[in-house]
């Protein structure tokens, strides 16, 4: 009797552990069902011109005399020839007549784009228009009564979250992923205008330019990047925010372009260390290390070290949040910059300019040439005041010019060459003139005390903060 009411306890814990489990699971079959139909797959042909001799590779080109060797040349030979690359990805459909969202990179270069529904009918495509900046581009196909994606909040996205992918990796159409949402607004290297979220879902080459969707059917975000040391899917995945998207296409479909503000300065995030420097409570906020010439910021009254908390009423958590905030701001629009400067809050109102389509390339740098039995100070840094030739190529009346570098300097990475500009202690900044008046200031501190510095590199300018001063 016990072993009989033992086996019914066991098997009933047992169905109670399944149910609660397939409970706990999400079914997307009904998802699938309802939005995979407005799913495409894209393929596109770029054509690439071919030399005389039959190989893709100039004449000039190192692989050239290598791989002319292992290739006759065709009859005819001298007779240029092109060769097709060719292209997968994937897209979704927004509107009944024809407009689909992919990834920039899917269309890029492309000279022909096709697009294969669910149902098998092909169609060309046209390229209405892509944005590199966020990898979102908008093409549109001559058909109408298209099944059309529900598109959702990525806002009300939580990390956690079960969302789902359906794309064509390596060319297998209607292929459906899931898994979860693993952190939101991820910033990636050159990446300054999408707050990514970031996903374990399966993504791998043909899934770019699909559609993320929630458990609702709704697309929250457009599969774009995948981190991986092998080319496939390890676990990190990518995708854009659905409202950044729509938001571009809008401007695509309208005008053709992006047009995006700027107000012109140069950031860095702001550390520990720098917080401390600068009288910051806590690291926050994005601290500016140059203001243009000319630009929007400079005529505003914005100048470097100042730290903004801010930006249009909307805070300023990280540096990465601040482009993405002035970029999605039209430009003419007066917004009001709320800074950190010398251990109080001020308001700036700034008139956002327009971003070019081009960003300019960093130019040349100046250095002096090392002076004779250099004196090392205090940070491990003997430097020189410039001559007023180098102080015309600086374009600066200040500063001072580090020589060489040891000790402390050394391990923040400071360089013969750089230019130290100010230093930042107690949230008072100090502009350099001379040697001496920094060995004053440092005379000030104690042994093993940190030090921020304004350093100028070429025509870039950043805080550095030395560790631990030596002895006197």
């Amino acid at each position: 009797m016990i072993k009989r009411l033992l086996g019914i306890f066991s098997l009933y814990f047992v169905l109670t552990a399944a149910s609660a489990q397939s409970r706990a699971l999400p079914d997307f079959t009904e998802l699938v069902d309802k939005q995979g139909p407005t799913v495409v797959n894209i393929s596109t042909t770029q054509v690439v011109r071919g030399q005389a001799h039959g190989l893709p590779f100039d004449e000039n080109d190192p692989a050239f005399e290598f791989f002319k060797r292992f290739f006759p040349r065709a009859p005819g030979g001298n007779a240029p020839r092109d060769f097709e690359n060719k292209s997968l990805g994937s897209g979704f459909i927004i509107s009944g007549d024809g407009y689909i969202l992919t990834n920039a990179h899917v269309v890029d270069g492309a000279d022909e784009v096709n697009v294969r529904l669910t149902d098998k009918r092909e169609f060309k495509a046209k390229i209405v228009g892509a944005d590199k900046r966020t990898d979102v581009a908008l093409i549109k196909i001559d058909a109408n009564g298209l099944p059309v994606a529900r598109l959702g909040d990525p806002g009300q996205l939580k990390v956690g979250e079960w969302v789902a992918a359906i794309g064509s990796p390596f060319g297998f159409d209607n292929s459906v992923t899931a898994g979860i949402v693993s952190a939101k607004g991820r910033s990636l290297p050159q990446e300054n205008y999408v707050p990514f979220i970031q996903t374990d879902v399966a993504i791998n080459p043909g899934n770019s330019g699909g559609p993320l969707f929630n458990l609702r059917g709704e697309v929250v975000g457009i599969n774009s990047q995948i981190y991986s040391r092998s080319g496939g899917y390890m676990g990190v995945s990518f995708a854009i925010p659905i409202d950044v998207a729509m938001d571009i296409q809008q401007q695509l479909r309208s005008t053709g372009k992006v047009s995006r503000g700027r107000i012109g300065v140069v950031i860095q995030e702001v550390g520990k260390d720098l917080a401390e420097s600068l009288g910051l409570a806590k690291p926050m906020g994005a601290v500016v290390n140059a203001v243009e010439k000319g630009g929007p910021a400079e005529k505003a009254g914005l100048e470097p070290g100042d730290v903004i908390l801010r930006f249009d009423g909307k805070p300023v958590n990280s540096s990465a949040d601040l482009p993405r905030l002035v970029a999605a701001t039209k430009p003419g629009v007066r917004a009001v910059v709320q800074v950190w400067r010398k251990g109080a809050t001020r308001d700036i109102t700034v008139t956002i300019g327009e971003m070019p389509d081009e960003k300019l390339a960093a130019g040349r740098g100046g250095r002096a040439a090392p002076r004779a039995e250099p004196v090392v100070n205090r940070l491990g840094l003997a430097l020189s005041e410039p001559t007023p030739e180098q102080r015309r190529e600086l374009k600066f009346d200040g500063g001072l010019i580090v020589d060489e570098v040891s000790g402390p300097a050394a391990r923040a990475d400071l360089k013969p060459g750089d230019v130290l500009i100010a230093v930042i202690a107690r949230g008072t900044t100090t502009e350099l003139k001379t040697v001496d008046q920094l060995n004053k200031l440092l005379a000030r501190f104690d042994k093993g005390a940190n030090v921020t510095l304004l350093v100028r590199r070429g025509e870039m300018q950043t805080f550095v903060t030395v560790r631990g001063l030596n002895g006197n």
